[in-house]
């Protein structure tokens, strides 16, 4: 027998050595195999279950929300109220937070003090992401403007108005009017200049801040 003829022949043994080791294997884990395999086709089939279910989810959310701002256009602002209060229970979490801010927009017509309570609710519920609770915080202080003292918009909105801030030009608008209405001139000169110094203040924003200097008393000469 040749060197190769050996060659083949332990290679053949090799062989049959290998299968019937497999055949070992599969005889003793066979019925651990096939329960992974089945474990692993349930959890795609659950996984392609959960988001065909959420899908349908945020479709029903959204068909709701756009009934409950047809309420609203129609002036029919008891039934938007009610139609936002029940998406913001039950809708998916992103209409849920839509939801509650449109809920609260409803609510300023009637009841401005009320609906402010809503939106501080929301600035404070982190949740709901920074910039939403940046824009409730703003909402909040529209409402209570002719309320509110300067020093409490001050605590409300100083934060809001810092220079990176995402609404900081209109933070500085109320806090000047708010200066404005408490008579203090001074704080009132201080917003209207940030704004009128800030390059990124929106034009229309900017007139109103420059109209609003326009009527400041002179500053008094040292």
């Amino acid at each position: 027998m040749g060197y190769l003829q050996v060659s083949e022949l332990f290679d053949e043994v090799d062989e049959e050595v290998r299968r019937e080791q497999l055949k070992k294997l599969w005889d003793r884990y066979s019925i651990y195999i096939i329960a992974g395999a089945l474990l692993i086709i349930a959890g795609v089939g659950g996984w392609r279950g959960y988001e065909y279910l959420d899908a349908q989810k945020a479709a029903e959310a959204g068909a709701a929300f756009e009934k409950a701002v047809e309420l609203s256009d129609q002036n029919k602002p008891a039934e938007a109220e009610a139609a936002f209060n029940d998406l913001a229970a039950k809708a998916p979490s992103g209409y849920r937070t839509l939801a509650r801010l449109r809920a609260a927009g409803e609510v300023a017509s009637r009841d401005p003090q009320a609906a402010a309570k809503m939106y501080d609710e929301i600035a404070a519920d982190r949740s709901v992401g920074a910039e939403t609770q940046e824009l409730a915080k703003l909402r909040a202080a529209e409402l209570l403007l002719d309320k509110e003292s300067y020093p409490n918009m001050v605590a409300r909105l100083e934060s809001s108005a810092a220079p990176e801030a995402i609404y900081r030009h209109s933070a500085r608008e109320l806090l000047a009017l708010s200066a404005w209405r408490a008579g203090d001139m001074a704080a009132a000169r201080k917003w209207l200049d940030l704004i009128a110094n800030d390059g990124e203040t929106p034009p229309s924003l900017r007139s109103r801040a420059e109209a609003l200097q326009a009527l400041l008393p002179p500053v008094a000469k040292s």
